[in-house]
């Protein structure tokens, strides 16, 4: 008797065969990404590698999802190429352009495999999605990876800290998912509870409840208000959230708000308030936002200087909660329909203690309900030592980071 071990690629064959002959639904999106980065002159990944800097990546998702009774099953798998200049330098390919997780480094369930890579690209595939779920009329249960969005911002996100997205990030299709448990709860007056724990490991590979965190969310309607309250522990971090959203005459107005008491036992307190609003102008479409972010931990003295950064905002950089370095900024978008199958968006961040300011547009086009086009540009208005400018790297400043010019081609076929 022989036994055969089963590579890798097969696991993900075999759960989707098993789904698909229990009358599972399967979608399938193909989707290509590319992009190219003017480096300034000094800047570190130009020394390394010249300019312009070109990446790109092609990702094949499978969804799959298979319904019995109270149960659902959600199964979707991520086979990724990934190319470009970007990993000869050691860099994130497309940095926050596109946000496609790599590796399950800290996650509680490693379902991330590398079948080949060389110096300029990698091949490899993931779950991105691996749950159960059991739902009642008033309660249900999710085990397993599934994405999890908490807060109402529109460009920054303080109270979403489970893999939130950059304020750049183009594909938002699918927010990246963790490891979770959530326990979901509908009350007989309209409110609604939501407990969850979101599991992962220490650097050894080892589960760690201080790496893990805990929470939950309490939401309820008062009249207009829509109220929203948290409460939970991030690590070793206890956090304390509010979020309320209100009609604004014909417009929206939301605010969130994250008091997080450190482990050191300082205190940060970070929030969002936005405003959006549609209309009808000049025969066209038109959807217009402003918002406001405090970073509750940010710094404010001028120039920036990397070296001596808050170790609480280093920790949240390097986990992907946080993107920016400063405390205080202003977000102003558009989006307007050209055509019924062309719209543009534009959005343009202001840091307001240096002045400099990010804009970014794209557009896109609906071929067809299946296929759509997106290309679009990120242009960093700044001065060196300024927070979209170009940002001086210890321990002499001789390299810098930051302060490219950016475009991206985006295409998606669903089938």
């Amino acid at each position: 008797m022989s036994v055969r071990v089963r590579s890798r690629f097969e696991i993900p064959l075999l759960i989707f065969a098993c789904a698909a002959a229990h009358g599972a639904e399967l979608d399938l999106r193909l989707k290509g990404f590319g992009s190219i980065a003017w480096l300034p002159e000094d800047d570190l990944q130009r020394a390394i590698d010249g300019s312009p800097s070109r990446d790109g990546s092609l990702d094949l998702r499978s969804m799959f999802e298979h319904q019995s009774g109270a149960w659902r099953l959600v199964a979707e798998h991520d086979a990724i190429y990934q190319f470009g200049d970007s990993l000869t330098a050691a860099a994130a390919p497309q940095g926050m352009l596109d946000q496609t997780p790599t590796d399950d480094e800290r996650r509680l369930l490693d379902l991330t495999w590398t079948l080949g890579d060389g110096d300029d690209y990698r091949v490899y595939h993931r779950f991105d999605r691996l749950a159960a779920e059991y739902r009642r009329s008033d309660w249900g249960l999710t085990i397993g990876r599934q994405a999890v969005s908490w807060g109402s911002g529109l460009v920054f996100q303080p109270l979403d800290l489970y893999s939130p997205f950059a304020p750049t990030t183009v594909d938002r299709d699918y927010k990246p998912g963790d490891d979770v448990v959530i326990l979901d709860r509908l009350n007989a007056g309209g409110s609604d509870l939501q407990l969850l724990t979101v599991w992962r490991r220490d650097e050894r590979g080892h589960r760690d409840v201080d790496e893990s965190s805990l929470g939950g969310k309490f939401h309820v309607f008062h009249g207009d208000l829509d109220i929203e309250t948290m409460i939970g522990r991030h690590y070793t971090d206890t956090v304390y959230g509010v979020s309320l959203r209100m009609p604004l005459g014909t417009a929206l107005m939301r605010t969130d708000w994250l008091l997080t008491d450190l482990d050191g036992g300082a205190t940060k307190l970070s929030g969002i308030v936005n405003v959006d609003y549609s209309f009808d102008a000049f025969g066209k479409s038109w959807y217009v936002f402003g918002e406001y972010f405090r970073n509750g931990f940010g710094v404010s003295g001028e120039p920036l200087d990397v070296s001596s950064l808050p170790p609480a905002l280093l920790v949240r950089l390097s986990r992907g909660e946080v993107f920016s370095l400063m405390k205080d900024y202003f977000a102003v978008g558009a989006q307007l329909q050209w055509h019924p199958l062309i719209t543009q968006s534009a959005t343009v961040i202001m840091n307001l203690h240096d002045g400099s300011t990010l804009w970014q547009t794209t557009l896109s086009y609906d071929a067809s309900d299946e296929a759509r086009l997106q290309a679009g540009v990120v242009l960093p208005v700044g001065d060196r030592g300024e927070e979209f400018g170009e940002i001086e790297l210890p321990p002499i400043g001789q390299f810098t980071t930051g302060g490219a010019v950016q475009a991206y081609l985006r295409a998606v076929y669903y089938f």
